[in-house]
């Protein structure tokens, strides 16, 4: 395939990818923003009137970055798994397969098409969190690189899911069992520095801590961690998921059996 027809299919794959989510939104966009709602009425106000200042912050801006990137994680890694594995389901995926598109292009498309539902809700998660606290950008390029990483690296991690899921059941065991408990342990609600020595090592190991804490630099100018390097690990870990997804989908691995 040409450049441009290459460019072509990715555009189409994308906006499949969009629309697709768009005319469901009630179900995509909407819960993600009741369910951060409802942190920010309860950890926010309630528990946060309590707790008092937290890195120097009020409690409620505090969590704000935390529960913004939590909402990009999960739909950028909800989005991919759900529609690369029903691709797969619906053996639509075999026809691409033995289109002329290559594989980084499908790969692409998909992971794109993810990349924008997770952003979108971190967009209106950030608008709905105005209602509740006032958010000021201290480091905007900071800001922006931190998202679009997370968004790439958890689309990714999708992909590589929904390629090894052989059931509808397997897309639900890595959020279930992984993301979540590595994503309410990641420092949303919490400085790391809180934590006793040992759990704080034990913290250190959490992936999920460095994104979070980098967008919280990005946002309100603290980190509990090195923000180089937090941006170089999640940067390694993006090339790597890369790498991998591209090189088991031009195997057909999770595909042709």
């Amino acid at each position: 395939m040409s450049a441009r027809e290459q460019w072509i299919a990715f555009l189409t794959i994308v906006t499949r990818e969009v629309r697709r989510f768009l005319r469901i939104w009630p179900q995509t966009l909407l819960p993600p923003a009741i369910t951060i709602s409802l942190y920010f009425v309860i950890f926010g106000n309630m528990i946060g009137s309590r707790v008092g200042e937290m890195g120097g912050f009020d409690y409620m801006a505090y969590i704000v970055p935390g529960l913004i990137m939590m909402s990009v994680i999960q739909n950028s890694y909800g989005n991919v798994v759900s529609s690369f594995f029903s691709t797969k389901w619906q053996h639509s995926i075999e026809e691409m397969m033995v289109s002329p598109m290559p594989s980084h292009v499908i790969l692409l498309g998909f992971v794109v098409g993810g990349m924008v539902r997770g952003i979108l809700t971190g967009l209106i998660v950030t608008l709905l969190s105005l209602f509740f606290t006032e958010l000021r950008m201290e480091h905007a390029w900071i800001t922006v690189l931190v998202v679009v990483l997370t968004a790439l690296l958890f689309s990714l991690g999708g992909f590589l899911n929904a390629l090894f899921a052989r059931k509808f059941d397997d897309i639900a065991i890595v959020p279930t069992f992984i993301l979540t408990p590595l994503t309410y342990l990641g420092g949303v609600f919490y400085s790391i520095d809180l934590l006793p020595d040992f759990w704080r090592a034990v913290s250190m190991a959490n992936p999920i801590l460095y994104m979070v804490n980098s967008f919280r630099f990005g946002v309100l100018g603290v980190s509990d961690v090195n923000v180089t390097v937090s941006l170089l690990a999640i940067a390694g870990f993006v090339a790597g998921f890369f790498v991998l997804a591209l090189w088991l989908l031009y195997r057909g691995t999770g595909i042709r059996g």
